[in-house]
């Protein structure tokens, strides 16, 4: 079985690599889970997990005359299989996008649940492709209009191919009484309920600094405590790991919105 998730906003600084990474572990309870930093353009899972100075990346299987492989760029920490993603700016200017298709594909084959931390904005085609070749996406949110507002255009844009949404996260949550109105709204407009609502946490904070995943540095945080919520309300789904690679490796390359 597999099942490729694209951990989505549409703005940044919402807390997406922070709640990719608490899904992940809370999900590696159940399931073998891969996590991949799709944001090429600014990656930084490296800081989350401490594989900063690691040797191999996505960004490295992205080049045209790559001599790595997948199986390289794959580092096991924290219970998940983790890519890392280089921040190198001239690397990002000469990688091929597309050569992500058949990187997802190799990985599909070896693991139960696939995550795929992406771009924060709709700018580029490598910001796209993650939603495009998902199965479905899991948008992260902050209480606010605005945020709700750029969450809908990643849903809409995800949908006209084909991906649909898997639920919503409220992240960073501070006043209660304000995010129960927020999430009714949230409910009429997104395709997937409300997953959970994160807290806003000092320990989601000093996580980030000691680069460690959230459940790692803090399992007993009431952010972490959420996540484990919200882990348990995604109902996996169970795709064949053959025709999943299939569809990854033929899928259609998106025009840049």
């Amino acid at each position: 079985m597999v099942e490729a998730l694209a951990v989505a906003s549409g703005k940044g600084g919402v807390g997406k690599t922070t709640s990719t990474l608490a899904l992940g572990m809370a999900l590696a309870d159940e399931y073998d889970v891969t996590v991949v930093d799709a944001d090429t353009g600014m990656a930084n899972l490296c800081f989350h997990t401490g594989l900063a100075d690691a040797n191999t990346t996505l960004q490295d299987l992205l080049l045209d005359d790559a001599d790595a492989t997948v199986e390289d760029a794959v580092y096991e920490r924290f219970g998940l299989s983790l890519v890392p993603c280089g921040t190198s700016l001239s690397a990002f200017r000469e990688a091929d996008p597309t050569l992500l298709r058949e990187v997802v594909a190799e990985l599909a084959a070896d693991t139960d649940v696939l995550l795929l931390d992406s771009a924060a904005a709709l700018g580029s085609q490598s910001a796209v492709l993650p939603l495009v070749l998902a199965d479905r996406t899991v948008v992260v949110l902050q209480p606010t209009i605005p945020s709700l507002s750029d969450g809908l255009k990643v849903q809409e844009y995800a949908r006209s191919y084909g991906t649909e949404t898997a639920g919503v996260l409220f992240n960073r949550v501070r006043d209660d009484e304000a995010i129960d109105r927020v999430a009714e709204q949230a409910e009429r407009y997104f395709g997937g309920p409300t997953l959970a609502t994160i807290p806003e946490s000092d320990a989601a904070r000093a996580a980030r600094r000691a680069g460690e995943p959230l459940l790692a540095h803090a399992p007993d945080s009431d952010a972490a405590a959420a996540y484990r919520r919200a882990a348990g309300r995604l109902e996996i789904q169970d795709g064949d790991e053959g025709a999943v690679a299939d569809r990854f490796r033929s899928a259609v390359i998106p025009e840049s919105p």
